[in-house]
């Protein structure tokens, strides 16, 4: 019996080394309140205080399938790995409250449902209990100036209950990530050429110190990013600060 259960204990050993050298995670995590399920890429869904929160929907309806329908839906830009109106027309309802910049309004159409606040970079909005601040997104590389143009786009910060969590969107290193103060969930993107390389990520990372760091939106035009080398690089430096690797491509 004891060789039986050494056998097993070193199989699921052998299965969680699989894993981790293949980039599969857990699927969703959780932070005390906050759960956070990843779709795809730059799609995310936070459940949150008894709110459901989508981030840049794609995918369509059956991408959503199993999540509760959306409170609030934050929009960062109108790429369409960020920005898909067939997606939006699926799950946004009446009672649906979409925040976005003005580029996403522009690319909407007419009946689409909910009720949409628009607000641009730094600007903030009080919906359901949330506190939204835009942050700005963008690049900084000359070769990848025109991919993502300051003040286009916007990342966020949401605040509810003493928690705050940062959604980047696409952007680089930039000087208003670097000086973000009290951040406890962190999801930064990390794909070439349209964001930044891990090393920079995680420059920032060290420098503005979130609580929890999630790699998101890491497939690049040369495939995924290197996102255990980005947790190597934070922790080396800070082994404070907690690096969580999910699955956001669970089709590779």
């Amino acid at each position: 019996m004891k060789n039986i259960i050494i056998g097993i204990i070193a199989l699921i050993a052998l299965v969680t080394i699989i894993n981790v050298g293949n980039q599969r995670y857990a699927p969703s995590e959780n932070m005390t309140d906050i759960k956070i399920t990843p779709i795809s890429h730059a799609t995310l869904v936070l459940s949150w205080d008894n709110a459901s929160i989508y981030i840049d929907p794609t995918g369509g309806a059956e991408a959503f399938a199993d999540q509760a329908e959306p409170n609030l839906i934050l929009i960062t830009d109108i790429h369409g790995d960020h920005l898909s109106t067939e997606t939006l027309q699926a799950v946004s309802r009446e009672n649906t409250t979409l925040i976005m910049p003005q580029s996403v309004a522009d690319e909407l159409p007419e009946n689409l449902p909910g009720k949409i606040i628009i607000i641009g970079n730094d600007e903030t909005t009080n919906q359901n209990g949330f506190s939204i601040k835009a942050i700005p997104m963008y690049n900084l590389r000359e070769e990848a100036l025109q991919f993502h143009t300051k003040g286009r786009g916007n990342g966020y910060v949401l605040e509810n209950n003493g928690k705050r969590v940062y959604i980047a969107g696409d952007t680089e290193d930039i000087p208003e990530m670097r000086a973000l103060k009290n951040i406890d969930i962190a999801f930064l993107p990390m794909n070439l050429p349209y964001t930044m390389p891990v090393e920079a990520a995680a420059d920032a990372v060290l420098e503005f110190q979130p609580k929890t760091v999630y790699p998101y939106h890491y497939r690049g035009t040369d495939g995924l990013s290197d996102v255990e080398k980005f947790k190597s690089i934070v922790n080396e430096s800070n082994p404070e600060i907690e690096v969580v690797l999910l699955d956001w491509y669970p089709e590779n």
